[in-house]
């Protein structure tokens, strides 16, 4: 099922946003004396490919056949954290779900406590609230999240409340 919906109508530019990714992680790599290896670059073509929130585990298993150890999946999803490509969305079972961040608005999360899925959404009208609120007691956020757990759609008619 499509998780990042935020992508959306943005096939078409993909190549180009692909290869600005790469180029922040390589920039981000170089200053810190590392360089872009086969296996970083496997990891992070996976994330450019998916279309949802993606485990640690949930990594390591897809590429393991490609010779990737754990340890080199967590390294690899914390540098890609540090450039601020990707960030974490934790799930209904507190485990952190990583999506490639670079370029993309602003936006929250729903998450359904039953099936698990995660779904992208903007509230502009919130975020102005946030401003306003912010604005008038002199406060200069960084940032912000908002994760809504709860039951979609299918898991409501399931299960009763």
């Amino acid at each position: 099922m499509r998780e990042l919906v935020i992508y959306e109508g943005e096939k078409v530019a993909r190549p180009e946003f692909t290869a600005r990714v790469v180029r922040v992680f390589n920039e981000h790599l170089a200053r810190n004396r590392l360089r872009l290896t086969g296996q970083r670059r496997l990891i992070l073509d996976f994330f450019l490919k998916t279309e949802r929130h993606l485990t640690q585990e949930e990594v390591y298993q897809a590429l393991r056949g490609h010779g990737l150890g754990r340890a080199t999946v967590f390294r690899t999803l914390k540098m890609l954290q540090e450039c601020g490509l990707v960030s974490p969305v934790v799930g209904r079972d507190g485990i952190s779900r990583f999506e490639i961040n670079l370029e993309r608005p602003h936006h929250d999360h729903l998450i359904c406590m039953g099936c698990g899925h995660i779904r992208e959404v903007l509230w502009p009208a919130l975020e102005k609230i946030q401003e306003e609120a912010c604005r008038r007691l002199g406060f200069t956020p960084r940032w912000h999240r908002h994760e809504v757990f709860g039951f979609c759609r299918d898991c409501s008619r399931k299960a009763p409340l």
